[in-house]
């Protein structure tokens, strides 16, 4: 992960913001007092989402049971 300090992000932020928009790669903002990390917004509704179906309870092994069904079978059982 690329890390830059917050005096330098401050004069380059619209480029950061760019640059973690277009290649999904999160950037450590460092600051004396603690780091932050400038991620892309479809990246933050992504793992925003992954956290609530993670949160739910059986989810997980709904998705991966899923995950392993054949879907030529799968769309037998599909009326339309």
């Amino acid at each position: 992960m690329t890390a830059v300090s917050a005096t330098a992000a401050r004069s380059d932020l619209y480029r950061l913001i760019d640059t973690v928009n277009e290649e999904s790669t999160p950037i450590t903002i460092t600051g004396r007092r603690g780091n932050a990390v400038l991620i892309g917004e479809a990246d933050w509704s992504a793992i925003q989402e992954t956290l609530y179906l993670q949160g739910i309870p059986g989810m997980a092994d709904s998705l991966k049971e899923a995950a392993r069904e054949d879907l030529d079978n799968a769309l037998d059982d599909v009326e339309w």
